[in-house]
This record gives C-alpha cells, sequence and structure tokens, in this order.
C-alpha cells in the first residue's frame, strides 16, 4: 500500500471513532450528540429508505437497549493495542535504552484498570426497590427545582426521592442517578461513581503511557537514522532536503502500525482526558451529568454566570443545591450517603 491508500484507511478509521463519541452519552444536548443530528439529517435524504430502517433499529439496539456490544469492543481494542505494543514496541523501547520499569508500567496499569472496570460493571449503581425505597426519600432533600416532591415515576410507580431518575435503558430508576454509560453497558449511580472516575482516570493514564513510549521510540528512531538530516530525489529530479511531512511518510510507510496505534491513542487520550475533567469537576462541586443539563434550563435573563450573580429564585449552576464542601463532595462520592448519614443543606 503507498502512503495515501494508508492515510485514507486511518482517516476513515478516526471518523468511525468519532461518530461511536457522538452517541457515547446519549444526550442530544452535548456537542457530540447535535453534531450526530445534523449529520444525519444531512445524508438521510440520500440513503434508500429500506437502509435507514435498518441503521435505526440497529442504533435503537446498541444505544437504547441493554447489550454487552460496547464491552467487547472496548476488550478488542484494548487487546489490539496492547498487542501491537508487546510486539513491537516493548523491544524497539529496551533498545532505545528504555528502563524495564517504564515498558512494564503500561502492564501494570493495565491491571489496575481491569479491576476497577469489572467493578464499575458489576456493582449496582443503586437501584430503587420497595424494599429501600422509604429509606432512599431521607437521603437527600428536594430542591424544588430540579427534584419535586412528591414526583412519581411512571414506570416504577414509586415516589422519586430527589437526585433519582428513571434509566429507559436498564429499566429502573437509580439514586443520585449520573447517566448511563454504553461502555460499561451499566448506569452510573450512588454506589458505582467513585469507580467510574477511577475507570476513566486509569484508562486515560494507559493511553498517555503508551502513546509516550511510543512517541519517544519513534523519535529516536528518527535521530538514530538521521532521517533529519538526510536528502531525497523529488520527480523532477532534483535532490531536496527531508523536512517533518517527509519524515512522517517515511515512518507511516515503515511503522504502519505503530503509526496507527500512536495516533488512536492520542485520539483516545484528549478525548477521555476531557470526559474526566468534566466529571472530576461534577465531583467537585457534587453535581451529577443529570444536574448539569437540566440545570440550564433554570437559567433566567438576569443572571450572569460569568460574573457569578444569580438571582435568588434562579438555581445557581456553579454552586447548586447540594454542594457541600470540595472535600465532603468527594466523600459522597467515595463513601456514598445513606438513610443515616442524610445530606445537611
Amino acid at each position: 500500500m503507498d502512503f495515501l491508500t494508508l492515510f485514507s484507511i486511518y482517516v476513515v478509521v478516526v471518523l468511525t471513532c468519532i461518530a461511536l463519541v457522538c452517541r457515547y452519552s446519549g444526550q442530544q444536548q452535548t456537542p457530540f450528540g447535535r453534531l450526530y443530528q445534523t449529520f444525519t439529517q444531512v445524508v438521510s435524504p440520500w440513503i434508500p429508505q429500506c437502509i435507514q430502517n435498518i441503521c435505526q433499529k440497529t442504533v435503537h439496539r446498541l444505544f437504547h437497549q441493554r447489550n454487552n456490544f460496547f464491552i467487547y469492543l472496548h476488550l478488542i481494542l484494548e487487546a489490539a493495542v496492547y498487542a501491537e505494543y508487546s510486539y513491537e514496541v516493548f523491544s524497539f523501547c529496551l533498545e532505545m535504552d528504555t528502563t524495564l520499569v517504564n515498558v512494564c508500567v503500561p502492564y501494570v496499569l493495565l491491571a489496575l484498570k481491569t479491576c476497577i472496570f469489572y467493578l464499575c460493571c458489576s456493582r449496582d449503581p443503586g437501584t430503587l426497590t420497595k424494599k429501600n425505597h422509604a429509606a432512599q426519600l431521607k437521603v437527600y432533600q428536594y430542591d424544588e427545582k430540579l427534584f419535586q416532591e412528591g414526583a412519581v415515576c411512571p414506570t416504577c410507580q414509586l415516589v422519586k426521592p430527589a437526585r433519582s431518575k428513571h434509566c429507559r435503558v436498564c429499566n429502573r430508576c437509580v439514586q443520585r442517578f449520573d447517566h448511563h454509560c454504553i461502555w460499561v453497558n451499566n448506569c452510573i449511580g450512588a454506589q458505582n461513581t467513585r469507580y467510574f472516575l477511577l475507570y476513566l482516570l486509569s484508562v486515560c493514564a494507559m493511553a498517555g503511557d503508551i502513546a509516550v513510549l511510543t512517541a519517544d521510540m519513534l523519535f529516536h528512531v528518527v535521530l538514530r537514522s538521521g532521517l533529519m538530516h538526510a536528502h531525497y530525489i523529488d520527480e523532477q529530479g532534483q535532490q531536496q532536503p527531508s523536512g517533518l511531512l517527509f519524515v512522517i511518510q517515511h515512518l507511516f510507510l515503515t511503522f504502519p502500525r505503530i503509526v496507527f496505534m500512536l495516533g488512536f491513542l492520542i485520539f483516545v487520550f484528549f478525548l477521555l482526558a476531557g470526559y474526566s475533567m468534566f466529571h472530576c469537576y461534577l465531583a467537585l462541586v457534587n453535581q451529577t451529568s443529570n444536574e448539569w443539563f437540566k440545570r440550564k434550563g433554570l437559567r433566567c435573563q438576569h443572571c450572569h454566570p460569568v460574573s457569578g450573580h444569580f438571582c435568588a429564585t434562579s438555581y445557581n449552576p456553579i454552586r447548586g443545591f447540594y454542594h457541600r464542601g470540595i472535600l465532603r463532595n468527594l466523600g459522597e462520592i467515595f463513601w456514598p450517603l445513606s438513610p443515616t448519614q442524610k445530606k445537611d443543606n
């Protein structure tokens, strides 16, 4: 394959990953969700109706019903990255005088992430049942804005405790509901938010560490080969000094799998780093994704979030109703409140 063919395949795969991310959170209010919706509106007139119906059924099954597809996809991508790292990058790094401890760190992170991933997938997020319902009503006070006292879940036929929400995918009400994560095939709620945060951070650490080791290996390959000082003959027969584009093309053609893996890891790292920062922020201010999206409709035209001015009757999106200070907010994430630890406001 020539460079353009390989690069085209690379772009198609990256765009496919972006399309999956557009459906990641399942929230139409997100920029990814709006981008996906706009894209489907543009291309739908050019796609036959039968294909659209098949796509809609597939999307509904993947994103609106519980299934393990994205867990398997997650494991396949992870296995592919580690296989390439173990097969080529590991030995190259040792040849480049990288210490054995440094090249083994990704495997330690993998073991740690696997344990956290299992807990995130398997632990109950805080399902509301008739047995624990009365107790959960006492954990959080109603803010009478996002959560109204006496509201009943039409599906479960239970009075909804403050901060709870019915998940349409799992068909259950969840305490301190954040969102339904397709990558772990589970809701994120009061009892497993800590595992979800640790999972995001561990995946970022894995992607970042392998990306740094791989980039360092390629950098040393360029230095040792003298590519930056080499020359090549162009189509007109003229000798030209090799530049950055020539070096990138050479690396892509010489180490196509390694370069592709590096690009994928950089994409995953920055994507999850931003997502992790968002959820860390929510943890610091004691908000959930569900509350973050809902609160937008509670601003009035006289409120100025930039200056920090909010009307007395308006919901403050920065502090929130359940904010109790950074340390207590984090403590609530890692040690979820029980009815005997009723939240003070």
